[in-house]
């Protein structure tokens, strides 16, 4: 299915937000989730279903100052 991710457009086979991070590369990593603007908890992302045309952000924690 096609859905946004970061603002670019990605062809997906994943039907989870959960199973969206494992096809992207991120697996269990600390990252932040979004779908279509509303904050996805990490423990949500397995129950939460994707649909064609939703909008995925994903956020890494950077470290700096």
């Amino acid at each position: 299915m096609k859905i946004m991710v970061n603002g670019e457009g990605r062809d997906v086979s994943a039907e989870t937000l959960a199973a969206l991070l494992d096809e992207l590369g991120y697996g269990d990593g600390r990252v932040a989730t979004a779908l279509n603007e509303d904050f996805v908890p990490a423990a949500a992302r397995g129950a939460t279903r994707l649909a064609p045309g939703d909008r995925v952000e994903v956020v890494a924690p950077r470290q700096g100052g």
